[in-house]
């Protein structure tokens, strides 16, 4: 049964949440700092774009290909949240 876009809005919001790493809040973040953190959210934006594409696609040629999209956003991720840290 396919679930609603509300629950999948609040499923990539609790996601997005967890992988956020924790901040120390008084600490002001330097330029670089602020760049990778928005680099990283635009990806995290077009991760959840793609996924939502792999979900609705019917052609299995272009569901291979955007779960190649993935896995090159997932590594991209993976290197700015090491950077960030």
């Amino acid at each position: 049964m396919a679930r609603g876009w509300e629950s999948k809005s609040v499923e990539l919001q609790m996601d997005a949440a967890r992988e956020k790493p924790p901040s120390a809040p008084n600490l002001p973040l330097t330029d670089q700092q602020k760049t990778l953190r928005q680099q990283r959210e635009n990806l995290l934006m077009a991760r959840s774009d793609v996924l939502h594409r792999i979900e609705s696609s019917t052609n299995p040629r272009y569901s291979e290909l955007l779960r190649q999209a993935l896995k090159d956003l997932d590594a991209k991720i993976a290197s700015l949240s090491s950077h960030i840290l």
